[in-house]
């Protein structure tokens, strides 16, 4: 039996899972992929915004700048990659300065500092690749960017650290309240090792991560989990997991974005913040940033579709960002793309985060989009709050390990560099040439409390594949470390979720590669 059940292991819900690891308290996280940060948490802006965009009244505008100075704070102590850029909301006719006008005083309403409205000769003397049409800009020097993925894992590592179980590859199928818990009937993703795990092995955090060809072509297992409390965290499926105990009291509206990936190198310095156009009833609108990595982000439209499920990036939608984005940047050239990708937001039809108590024991931290990523640690103190008044929370854990250092090679000092090697040799092998990422960076995500499952597992923690070629040179060598250390073998690993095998055979019999290499 867990004290609380948390559903969904986005950043909402690591986030949580991190606030009550504190406690002396049995917390599951619940999964259906096969690693946390698998939605919308990884498919973003990576922007922590700085709160001048949501209404006051809000949730969303009550809880902005709380969540971005917490998440600026969370990075430093977790060792996640940030920048504080500041951001700039261009406008380019008068009508455009008088919304600019609005959103300072919201943006002062919902606690910003520093905001300033400035004529567009200074904004392009900061930003000189900036539209000589933009006639002003409103300044927030407290926005910036971050890499959402890490800062999703980083949270969900300490809560397990600390005791909280994770289940990846476990989608939540129904749910019933029982006397005095809910039974959570939940389809384990394949009939594997995953499957065999019973109560006393996934209450002490033995439940297998791993994830293969084999596995994902077997059938669902049903499994129960039982548990006191409910936290509803599952992004896009958070009305389904709310009708499952609730009545209707929001619809999920999925609504995509794409992106273009610009390579750094190619495109050169584009711009040093992160840049907004006037914002519009559809969203804040096409971006152009810069990301922790040194590359641009561009995008993203908004397309409401039907597939909760669907990110395909389509040829239209590209032309039309890079379109609406030279409006801004005029110079801007999207043939160095390196990747397009998409993700799809939780629009809803309640217009604001969904965070309530809807039934015994339920709590509902649903309909979250952006500002999500930047709300998240705010949205976890609340969870925290109402659990505290439910009675829930017992004492701190006096054990408790916060904290999180990664050693990044290309972060070292050249002149430390040697004598760090012949420490830790496997620091001397780069595997990934555009990013300078060793053997070692790769070998030490494996000995981590969630330890990647898949190529684009390790590129997530790593920053293997995130350069230039898009892991064409270090991708089957990944694959070979991945499968060397994890213990599987290499026609298991997949490229990312369950199912998305590399590998389909053998060209030559293991025993003679086994004695071509005696």
């Amino acid at each position: 039996m867990f004290d609380v059940a948390i559903i969904g292991a986005g950043v909402v819900g690591c986030a949580v899972a991190y606030e009550l690891s504190q406690y002396e308290l049995r917390v599951v996280l619940i999964e259906k992929e096969n690693d946390v940060a698998m939605g919308a948490s990884r498919a973003n802006t990576a922007i922590i915004h700085g709160g001048y965009d949501p209404e006051p009244h809000t949730l969303m505008g009550k809880l902005n700048v709380e969540g971005m100075r917490r998440c600026f704070k969370l990075c430093e102590e977790l060792d996640v990659q940030h920048i504080k850029t500041g951001s700039w909301v261009v406008a380019f006719d008068e009508a455009q300065r008088a919304t600019l006008e609005l959103l300072l005083e919201q943006g002062i309403a919902n606690g910003c500092e520093g905001l300033e409205i400035l004529d567009g000769d200074v904004v392009r003397s900061r930003e000189p690749n900036l539209s000589d049409d933009i006639v002003a800009a409103l300044w927030i020097p407290e926005s910036g960017v971050l890499n959402p993925w890490e800062f999703a894992l980083a949270m969900a590592e300490v809560a397990v650290r600390n005791g909280v179980t994770f289940m990846p590859n476990t989608k939540v199928c129904g749910m019933s309240w029982q006397d005095d818990h809910y039974e959570i009937k939940s389809c384990v993703i394949g009939a594997g090792s995953c499957a065999s795990a019973n109560e006393s092995e996934l209450e002490n955090g033995k439940h297998d991560t791993s994830c293969s060809a084999a596995k994902a072509a077997m059938p669902e297992k049903i499994t129960t989990i039982c548990s006191r409390y409910v936290i509803n965290a599952a992004g896009v499926e958070s009305d389904r997991i709310h009708n499952m105990v609730a009545p209707p009291a929001f619809d999920i509206v999925p609504t995509r974005g794409e992106y273009y990936l610009l390579d750094g190198t190619a495109a050169g310095r584009i711009v040093s913040s992160v840049i907004f156009p006037c914002p519009t009833c559809a969203g804040k609108g096409i971006t152009v940033s810069p990301t922790i990595h040194g590359d641009f982000l561009v995008g993203p439209n908004s397309e409401v579709i039907g597939d909760r499920e669907d990110t395909s990036v389509t040829r239209d939608a590209l032309l039309d960002i890079a379109q609406k984005a030279r409006q801004i940047v005029p110079n801007l050239n999207v043939r160095t793309s390196i990747r397009n990708f998409a993700g799809v937001r939780s629009n809803s039809t309640y217009g604001d985060f969904f965070i309530a108590k809807s039934a015994t024991n339920f709590i509902d931290l649903a309909a979250i989009k952006s500002p999500g990523l930047t709300c998240a640690p705010a949205i976890a103190r609340i969870a925290r709050e109402i659990l505290g008044e439910e009675g829930v929370l017992r004492e701190r854990r006096k054990d408790w390990r916060g904290g999180r250092r990664i050693v990044r090679f290309k972060e070292i000092p050249e002149g430390e560099r040697a004598a760090f090697v012949r420490e830790h040799p496997l620091y001397g092998r780069v595997i990934c040439r555009c990013e300078t990422i060793t053997e070692g960076e790769i070998v030490a995500s494996m000995k981590r409390e969630i330890p990647p499952v898949s190529i684009d597992g390790v590129k997530r923690r790593t920053g293997t594949g995130m350069g230039r070629c898009q892991g064409g040179f270090c991708g089957p060598r990944v694959l070979e470390i991945l499968a060397r250390e994890s213990g599987h073998e290499p026609l298991n690993i997949v490229e990312d979720g369950c199912g998305s095998t590399i590998l389909v055979g053998e060209t030559k019999d293991p025993r003679s590669r086994e004695v071509s290499h005696k």
